[in-house]
This record gives structure tokens, C-alpha cells and sequence, in this order.
């Protein structure tokens, strides 16, 4: 018989190559990129080199740029321009970091984690905090804001540092306390919003026929928890800065920061009692839920014994005994069920004066 050909094998699959990755210009990072030079912005565009040279021109002249979700190339080329340093340019592309101060030589690297409240319906789990991070570069001559999240924008505090020359004109340290501030801002709001978050659900648990669930309070006690982590770390990169020797301050930045330090010190005692109501409701939500139960058993304990009566004397009359009282009288059935009301109608009358029923 003839020979069949050899069949391929099927052991292994070839490769398929993986396209290169077309590299995004880092044009597209970058939010805006602005000179400034004794706190007035330099009319025109400028990409980050030209804007450096045009900065370095003045001894009061700075660029502030501002980027948004930067990948690794684009970070690098940012870093090249600028000097950054390779361990801090890493920690701006990955972000969620913790927040810190570190000084690499003339640089300061400043990490803070940005909040964002969620509006939702207070019977429901749900995300209620959003979390992102903003890392803030300071050197003689820039600031660079790297931003990673779709909330807390900083736009609004470029216009308004715009609009205030006297402030700008404190150098790149000026972008770094505007920017803090605006991040303690926005723990403010969001901790006031939960604040009510956390009334309604007090008011709602207290309330006569409350339906809330206990995920509902353990849900709004992980997000407070998550706010927490998000905000209170801040408490030590703030002290570091204002004490900081190794990179110099102006003073009226220190007073500036000084101020951002003491609203952040109160929004982290508000958080911190929020967890504590929390965990009490959660007690009380436990205790009423047991108070519920012991009722409802009651009631239940309540009906059995009501109906325990008719039944015990229906199961005596079922029985076959040829002796037995009103067995051939003719009001015989009119009485017994006579007795069965009377008793469960005694019954009832008892329970409902213990609160029973």
C-alpha cells in the first residue's frame, strides 16, 4: 500500500510577533507649559526645552508644566530636559505612591494622593472615594506637576496663581503650595461629604422601619478607611517640608504651607472620627438587629401558644376513648369551640398587656 506523507506537528505553535509599540509624543502629556518671569507669564507656546532656555534668560524667570498620565518615554524625555532623578522620574510613571519628600541635590520631589467623592445613594454599595496621585518636581528654575486620575485638575489653580502676581513672583515654591493647598481643598470637601453620608446613615439606622443593611455600613467604613490612607500620611511630608534643611523655603511660602498644614491637621481628625462613628453604628445597627429578632421570636413564641390551646384540646377529643365528657351532648361542639375561643382570646388579651403582640 502506498506510504502516507509525513503530517506536521502539533506540539508547538508558532510565534506570532508582537507589533512594535508606536511611541506617543509627549506632546500629548503635557497639559499646559508656561513661562513665567517676575510673576507674569510669557505670552506664546513653548515645548519644555525652549521654555527652560527662555526661563533661564531671568533670575526670577521659572517654567511650570504640567502633565497628565505620562508614560515611560514620555517621563524620560521630560527627565533629560530637566535633570530629574531616575528613582523619582520612576515613581511619576507608576504613581500610587505613598505620600513623601525626597530631595535629589537642587530637586524636590513632592508626592501627594488625590480624593474624589462619588455621589450615590446611601441604601446601595457602592465606590464612594476615588483616589489618584499628584507628584509635584521643584527646581531653581521649574515646577512640574504630574498628575495621574481624571479628577482633582489643576487648571483651576494655574488661572487663579495667574491672577496673583505677588504670589507667582515667590518662585517655583509658589506652584508647589498651590498645589498642596488645592489637594487639602479638596480633602476638606470630600470629608464633608461623607460627613453627611455618615449623619444619613445614622438617622437612617435610628429610624423606626430602617431597611439598611449592615455591607451598607461596613461599605461607607472601608471607603472612610480608604480616605484615611489617602489622607493622613500627608501629615509627614507637610512637617518635613516646612522643617526641611536641605532645601530652602521662602518664608512666605513657610507661612503659606504652615496654613495648608493646619486644615489638613483638622480634615484628619474629622476622618478619624468618622471611622469612630462608624465602628458605633455598626454596634448599634448589630444591637438593634438582636433587638429585632428577640422581638420578632416573641411574637412568634406568642402565636405557637395561642394555637398550642386549640390544638391540645382537638387532640384529647381526637382520641378513642368510648368515656369521655360531652362526647353525646348536643351542645357539645358549640362548646368546645366556645372554650377554644375564649382561652386564645385570654391568651391574646395577656400577650398584647407584656408587649408581646
Amino acid at each position: 500500500m502506498p506510504s502516507l506523507p509525513p503530517m506536521p506537528s502539533f506540539r508547538g505553535r508558532a510565534t506570532v510577533p508582537t507589533p512594535p509599540k508606536i511611541p506617543v509624543p509627549t506632546a500629548r502629556a503635557i497639559v499646559d507649559c508656561g513661562v513665567y518671569i517676575d510673576g507674569k507669564r510669557v505670552p506664546g507656546r513653548f515645548a519644555p526645552a525652549k521654555a527652560l532656555a527662555e526661563a533661564s534668560k531671568a533670575d526670577t524667570g521659572y517654567v511650570w508644566v504640567g502633565l497628565h498620565d505620562p508614560d515611560k518615554a514620555q517621563m524620560a524625555e521630560i527627565a533629560e530636559i530637566f535633570g530629574l532623578h531616575p528613582l523619582a522620574v520612576e515613581d511619576a510613571v507608576h504613581g500610587k505612591q505613598r505620600p513623601k519628600l525626597e530631595v535629589y541635590d537642587q530637586t524636590l520631589f513632592f508626592v501627594m494622593r488625590t480624593v474624589s467623592y462619588v455621589a450615590h445613594e446611601i441604601d446601595t454599595v457602592s465606590e464612594i472615594v476615588l483616589t489618584g496621585d499628584i507628584m509635584v518636581f521643584v527646581g531653581p528654575h521649574f515646577a512640574i506637576t504630574v498628575r495621574h486620575g481624571d479628577h482633582t485638575g489643576l487648571a483651576a489653580v494655574r488661572h487663579e496663581l495667574e491672577n496673583e502676581p505677588e504670589r507667582l513672583r515667590l518662585g517655583p515654591c509658589a506652584v508647589l503650595h498651590a498645589v498642596a493647598d488645592h489637594v487639602v481643598d479638596s480633602y476638606v470637601e470630600v470629608a464633608e461629604a461623607v460627613d453627611q453620608d455618615v449623619d444619613e446613615m445614622e438617622e437612617e439606622v435610628f429610624s423606626t422601619r430602617s431597611r439598611v443593611g449592615i455591607e451598607v455600613i461596613y461599605q461607607l467604613k472601608r471607603e472612610v478607611v480608604e480616605l484615611r490612607q489617602a489622607v493622613a500620611p500627608l501629615t509627614v511630608p507637610l512637617a518635613m517640608l516646612l522643617n526641611s534643611t536641605n532645601f530652602t523655603l521662602p518664608k512666605e511660602v513657610k507661612r503659606y504651607l504652615r496654613d495648608v498644614a493646619d486644615h489638613h491637621t483638622q480634615v484628619t481628625e474629622h476622618i478619624n472620627v468618622f471611622d469612630e462613628s462608624l465602628s458605633e453604628l455598626v454596634s448599634a445597627a448589630l444591637a438593634k438587629i438582636s433587638v429585632q429578632q428577640n422581638t420578632d421570636m416573641r411574637k412568634i413564641s406568642a402565636y405557637v401558644a395561642m394555637a398550642a390551646v386549640p390544638t391540645m384540646i382537638a387532640g384529647i377529643y381526637g382520641m378513642n376513648f368510648e368515656h369521655m365528657p360531652e362526647l353525646r351532648s348536643e351542645y357539645g361542639y358549640p362548646i368546645v369551640l366556645f372554650v377554644m375561643v375564649a382561652a386564645c382570646t385570654a391568651l391574646f388579651i395577656s400577650f398584647r398587656r407584656n408587649n408581646w403582640l
